[in-house]
């Protein structure tokens, strides 16, 4: 493979990575306060329209995103409010999330801009643009050191740096903070975690509150950063590959973006492969290596790459002792 190719795949790798690692640590925060979270896509999806609805009528990415998050907090307070205070089934509750974005966002989008579900085109005024370090373009075309800076570490937009920031700062939250060590705790053990005279349900949502914000920049990205407007269905299941990045990199925030990485770096390297022969063998369907990330999550389930061990109460409402 020629260096050009390389740098091609590993631009397309992060620029496709981004809205994973964003999701897989709103469900690492979520999922670690023992809430699990299906309704990732939905929440992706319902931010991703709300950030380019505004940014259309606004012309301002930063509005944009301020929407996508505000509507992604609102519908995880939702999803909490049934899960958490009404203790209702957890699965279900995200399942509904993911049916209600995906019928609602089109019905309101076309409603709005009689567009098929779109929403107009954004003006690059409107959107986050790249933003291009100092020399990347008089080294773009000096060598593979050149390339890979020019290619790699500039010109991504201001979400892709604040991705990549996330992962450090999960990190900190969830280890090396009071917050993050209840957070942990309440996902194990609630209940010696209510006998400490902490508020098992305050904690989970503020769980909820951090999975939103981290869905609504996933949910702008996609709309008004990757894209230039809305799409019907346009988060196209990430939320769920979100999820089996969060398993194979056992709910740890570092293995976490390593993961979303290999599966982005999978779904580009598919993109470069389709219409390509391989000596030998001729033409590989290009489904193959898309299921690859699927087929090593269940790989690492069955137990192969370690038993992957979710929070003992995950899943499970807590229901204070009286």
């Amino acid at each position: 493979m020629e260096n050009l190719d390389l740098i091609s795949i590993l631009g397309s790798t992060i620029r496709l990575s981004i809205p994973l690692i964003f999701t897989a640590l709103a469900g690492l925060f979520t999922e670690r306060a023992g809430v699990f979270d299906i309704g990732l896509e939905g929440k992706m999806l319902f931010s991703a329209f709300a950030a380019a609805v505004a940014a259309f009528m606004t012309g301002s990415p930063w509005l944009g995103l301020l929407a996508g998050i505000t509507v992604s907090v609102l519908i995880s307070l939702i999803h909490g409010f049934a899960s958490i205070t009404n203790r209702g089934n957890q699965i279900v509750s995200g399942v509904a999330i993911n049916f209600l974005a995906s019928g609602l966002t089109a019905v309101l989008g076309q409603a709005w801009f009689s567009q098929g579900g779109r929403t107009p085109p954004l003006a690059a005024s409107a959107r986050f643009t790249e933003i291009v370090f100092p020399y990347a373009a008089e080294l773009r075309d000096t060598g593979f050191i050149g390339r890979f800076y020019a290619n790699i570490i500039s010109g991504h937009n201001i979400l892709t740096y604040l991705a990549f920031l996330a992962v450090p700062a999960s990190w900190w939250v969830l280890y090396r903070t009071r917050f993050g060590l209840r957070l942990r705790a309440v996902g194990e053990n609630p209940g010696a975690v209510d006998t400490a005279g902490i508020s098992v349900t305050f904690l989970r949502y503020r769980a909820t509150i951090c999975a939103g914000i981290l869905c609504g920049c996933a949910g702008t990205y996609l709309a008004i950063a990757q894209s230039a407007g809305f799409v019907k269905d346009m988060s196209a299941g990430k939320g769920y590959i979100a999820l089996a990045a969060l398993i194979f990199a056992k709910w740890r925030p570092v293995p976490v973006m390593l993961a979303c990485l290999l599966f982005g770096f999978l779904d580009a390297f598919a993109n470069f492969m389709q219409g390509k022969s391989v000596p030998g063998i001729g033409e590989v369907p290009v489904q193959i290596f898309q299921a690859l990330p699927y087929v090593l999550t269940c790989v690492l389930l069955a137990g192969f790459i370690g038993v992957a061990r979710p929070p003992k109460a995950g899943g499970v409402p807590y229901v204070k002792e009286r």
